[in-house]
């Protein structure tokens, strides 16, 4: 059977950039997309080296080990040799579960097995193994994606403070917020998770005459009535609570920074949703924290 050097590169690029983007959101890392592309496409040469080079060094575990190392610093640059080393391994663990769950699988489902038990490979040409990858691929990097991520949202420390910085129009203000734990709200378009922010934090970027007529719109569920500068920016989430169905008026915001001791998480992935009144009678906190935000921020060091 022909061998297609050009569909079997491509093939490797894109799970390549699969794997990168995976090792990214496991390590919350914060690098830019043109980076993670850039990794896949020097990861991607492989191909062509083992092709060009049979039999030859670049066939060695010590190539590939320091071909790795490219492949990172291309992918996430270098910036202390603690955390080179923890995308090192992150990529290496997400390539052998991927890997590993698709060799299992296979044999799982192959009949060629001899009889000692040792799987018989069928050579790259194989149209059942290649449609094999297509699929299993994906679905095994679905898998692992989200188990990484469930792993993450059960560690996150529940019920706890934090100070905020949230970004609207370019002006940022700052408050307490709380993590809750039982706020799992989602915008079923974007499935961005959604945090509440109550009146008196928000307030801060409306004048009074804004803020009535956002009371109003939410009220009766009328866009007309919104503020003509804020049009772009709010739209309505229906949600389903304890006491029903109901609809939420959304800010679609810009940044949100999370503080800790040691380091800050940051995203854009969220709404904003409105709590006309205050969510603690005390003033203890004036935001509700998704744990869902946690999960989607980037971390730097503090």
């Amino acid at each position: 059977m022909t061998i297609y050097l050009d569909t079997v590169w491509l093939l490797n690029f894109i799970f390549d950039l699969m794997l990168l983007m995976l090792t990214k959101g496991i390590a919350r890392f914060s690098a830019p997309a043109w980076r993670i592309w850039i990794g896949a496409l020097v990861a991607s040469f492989i191909v062509p080296i083992l092709i060009i080079f049979p039999d030859s060094f670049v066939q060695s575990v010590l190539f590939k080990v320091i071909y790795s190392f490219i492949i990172i610093f291309c992918a996430f640059g270098f910036h202390s040799i603690f955390q080179f080393l923890k995308l090192f391994f992150i990529f290496y663990f997400v390539t052998f579960s991927i890997g590993g769950g698709l060799i299992a699988v296979h044999y799982l489902f192959s009949h060629s097995i001899t009889g000692n038990g040792f799987l018989v490979a069928a050579g790259h040409g194989d149209p059942i193994s290649w449609v094999f990858v297509l699929v299993g691929f994906p679905l095994s990097y679905l898998f692992t994606k989200h188990r990484m991520n469930q792993h993450i949202i059960d560690k996150i420390r529940y019920e706890q403070l934090y100070t905020v910085t949230i970004q609207i129009k370019n002006e940022a203000y700052t408050t307490t917020a709380y993590v809750d734990s039982g706020n799992h709200l989602t915008d079923p378009i974007s499935k961005k998770p959604v945090v509440i922010c109550d009146e008196p934090f928000l307030k801060q970027w409306f004048s009074n005459e804004d803020w009535e007529s956002l009371k109003k719109a939410a009220d009766s569920f009328d866009m007309d009535l919104l503020p003509e500068e804020w049009e772009h920016l709010i739209h309505f989430i229906p949600y389903q609570g304890v006491n029903g169905n109901g609809v939420l008026l959304a800010i679609r915001p810009e940044a949100c920074t999370i503080h800790e001791t040691n380091r800050t998480l940051r995203t854009r992935k969220f709404l904003i949703g409105v709590r006309f009144g205050e969510l603690a009678k005390d003033g203890t906190y004036h935001c509700l924290l998704q744990p869902q935000i946690m999960q989607f921020a980037d971390i730097h060091s503090a």
